[in-house]
């Protein structure tokens, strides 16, 4: 392992050999596309803070999710832009049998069987005051009577025929709670990919302009639910309790400012991991690419490899649909 015998660069020096010894691989089907959905009809609305991503009614959805099934991306996950007189303190609309993602998702599999659908479990877009959860006096988020609300949304996601639901919320306990629901109403083969390491990260700002959510929640913040960015072991012990509790995945997010927690829960663990790269994180790299600072293609695709590399089986990133399409190309 000395120089001269020992040469790095030998391996580097021809297209093959740098392909042979390869470690990681970015395919589409690595790739989670999250998607906005609104009410209406024909209904197209960008959203500033993201560039080239837009609020979608439920039959330009379909469009879109068509060209998705084209592409190869196995999965698309929804975020509903609930209309202000629909949201309530206690976020009934959130469990409603024909509320905007329950009629996205009979739609959605209606016309594309093959497609999985995850949903987001949790209230923050159904809220008034745009917390996840339901408040008391002061505005603390009450865990147990959430996860009550939080039950009855996620049964009412596999009864309209999502294949996976995700709870995003960080209270304690409901994995178990929706668990149990889905196996005593049937629902034995919904999985659950649980936010088990979400952070009360900065970088969320402009899913919160997407979904509707920043004005409500004004000021206020998610920190006695979310994780500290600074703590990693608390984040280990999050993702176990999941698991134990019945999660058939976990998440964690944002994602590249956490590949470290992505790596660790990959190692110790040894289950399905999945990390999302959020919307501060699209928004910064298109900042950048927009101004001529970085090369798209390039510093999209070494982004996606990175989250391969850290362990991630899977990337919920906006970037999906790009990343597909440019793998097409190459294949």
């Amino acid at each position: 392992m000395t120089f001269p015998y020992t040469r790095m660069r030998r391996m580097r020096k021809n297209d093959f050999s740098r392909r042979l010894m390869r470690e990681h691989r970015l395919t589409a089907d690595d790739l989670i596309y999250p998607m906005f959905i609104l009410e209406g009809n024909n209904v197209r609305q960008a959203i500033p803070s993201m560039p080239n991503i837009e609020r979608l009614s439920i039959d330009l959805l379909l469009e879109e999710a068509k060209e998705l099934v084209e592409l190869g991306i196995p999965t698309i996950a929804l975020f509903p832009v609930i209309d202000s007189d629909k949201k309530s303190l206690l976020a009934e609309e959130a469990y409603n049998p024909n509320g905007l993602v329950q009629r996205a998702v009979r739609a959605l599999k209606d016309a594309f069987p093959e497609l999985g659908v995850l949903t987001d479990v949790a209230l923050d877009p159904y809220t008034t005051h745009g917390q996840d959860g339901i408040i008391d006096d002061s505005g603390y988020v009450l865990n147990d009577i959430t996860v009550d609300t939080l039950v009855k949304q996620a049964l009412s996601h596999a009864k309209a025929g999502a294949d996976i639901v995700a709870p995003s919320d960080m209270m304690d306990g409901r994995i178990g709670e929706i668990r149990d629901e889905l196996e005593a109403e049937g629902f034995v083969n919904t999985l659950i990919m649980a936010y088990a390491a979400k952070y009360a990260s900065a970088y969320y700002g402009p899913f919160r302009d997407a979904i509707g959510s920043s004005g409500n929640l004004g000021k206020g913040n998610k920190f006695t639910y979310q994780i500290d960015p600074a703590n990693s072991n608390e984040a280990i012990r999050e993702v176990m309790l999941d698991i134990e509790e019945g999660a058939d995945m976990v998440m964690v997010k944002p994602g590249m400012p956490y590949l470290d927690i992505v790596r660790r829960v990959k190692t110790e663990l040894e289950v399905p991991t999945f990390a999302y790269q959020v919307s501060g994180e699209y928004a910064m790299h298109m900042a950048a690419f927009q101004n001529g600072w970085l090369d798209k293609d390039t510093v999209m695709m070494e982004s996606l490899l990175a989250f391969k590399r850290a362990g991630a089986d899977g990337i919920l990133t906006y970037f999906a649909k790009d990343a597909a399409r440019l793998l097409k190309t190459k294949s």
